[in-house]
């Protein structure tokens, strides 16, 4: 084994016990836990709380022939404390339901919260979106689409959605992305993995 490889696999830790603190929206769950260490030995018994919600996938909306992407805007609770506003620019994205995978959610997603069908899916990255205190693991993709048609607002009236529709071109897009406009990470990953990779995407793309 290399001294960069990750020493440590499942077994090295221990679920003393769970208590489930809450159970609505999402799940809070409070966690007594001890793990192996770098130097030897077992760590004491510590205490965390863990956010349980289900994984989730979005989508990086992108014409290839228009050079344009997508994004939504909407209100998200968790960021009333913002100075600006409460409403995010964001990718579309939705959670995983029971057998369901990813690849599909992407497509849903797209759908339901732009009214856009996606021809193409490449992978971007798969990542835990915030691990020191929420097991929610997201996958991204930028999926190719015609958004010659697209604006509006969308959403699924049962789920109290209310979407805004943002057709912009690529480098309008990263604009507002370097004047920190946008402040959701899987947005900011995915418009920075398309300012690396425009040029050789278009090419793969524009030939379908």
């Amino acid at each position: 084994m290399s001294k960069n490889e990750n020493p440590f696999t499942q077994s090295d830790y221990e679920i003393v016990k769970r208590d489930v603190l809450h159970e609505g929206f999402f799940r809070m769950a409070r966690y007594h836990l001890r793990y192996r260490l770098f130097n030897g030995g077992w760590s004491n018994t510590v205490t965390r709380e863990v956010m349980e919600r289900p994984s989730a996938a979005g989508v990086l909306l992108y014409d290839p022939i228009l050079d344009n992407v997508v994004l939504i805007e909407q209100f998200r609770p968790g960021a009333i404390a913002n100075p600006q506003s409460p409403w995010l620019i964001e990718v579309v994205a939705g959670v995983l339901n029971p057998d369901e995978n990813a690849k599909n959610v992407a497509i849903r997603e797209a759908r339901e919260e732009s009214a856009s069908e996606v021809l193409d899916l490449y992978p971007i990255c798969e990542y835990f979106v915030s691990p020191g205190g929420s097991n929610e693991y997201f996958w991204l993709y930028c999926g190719r689409i015609d958004a010659s048609n697209t604006g509006g607002i969308h959403g699924l009236q049962e789920e109290n959605e209310d979407i805004r529709t943002l057709t912009l071109s690529a480098d309008e897009a990263f604009i507002l992305l370097q004047e920190g406009k946008i402040k959701t990470s899987p947005a900011i990953i995915s418009l920075q993995w398309l300012q690396l990779n425009r040029e050789w995407l278009k090419q793969l793309w524009q030939t379908k």
